[in-house]
C-alpha cells in the first residue's frame, strides 16, 4: 500500500497529511483534514501542549471555528517546519468551553 501525503500552503504555513488518514477521519469524525486546517485561519484559535500523548513527539492541539460555525478540535505536530494533521473531530463541550472562555479573555465577558 502507497502512503499519499498532501500538502497545502496558507499563510505561509505549510500543511501536510496522510490522505489514508484523512478519509478515516472524514468517515469515523464527518471531518476532512482539508476543512480543519481552517481552524488556524480564526483569528481566535486557541493552541495547547498535548502532554498526555507526546511521548513520542511534541503534539499540540487546535481549537477553533471552521467557517464561524463549528468549533473543531485539531491534533496536530510539526515535522520539518510543517503542520501535519493526524486528527480532527468536533469539539466536546469543555473543549468549546476552553474556546469560549478565551474569547471571553480577548474580548471581556
Amino acid at each position: 500500500m502507497t502512503k499519499m501525503y498532501i500538502q497545502l500552503s496558507m499563510d505561509n504555513e505549510l500543511f501536510e497529511w496522510d490522505n489514508e488518514k484523512n478519509t478515516i477521519n472524514r468517515q469515523k469524525h464527518g471531518i476532512g483534514f482539508e476543512e480543519a486546517l481552517l481552524v488556524f485561519d480564526d483569528p481566535l484559535h486557541i493552541e495547547l501542549y498535548d502532554a498526555a500523548h507526546s511521548d513520542k513527539e511534541d503534539r499540540f492541539l487546535a481549537i477553533g471555528t471552521v467557517l464561524n460555525v463549528l468549533i473543531v478540535l485539531v491534533v496536530y505536530t510539526e515535522r520539518n517546519q510543517k503542520v501535519r494533521i493526524i486528527s480532527a473531530r468536533p469539539a466536546t463541550n469543555k473543549e468549546k468551553e476552553l474556546y469560549y472562555d478565551a474569547v471571553n479573555d480577548t474580548f471581556g465577558s
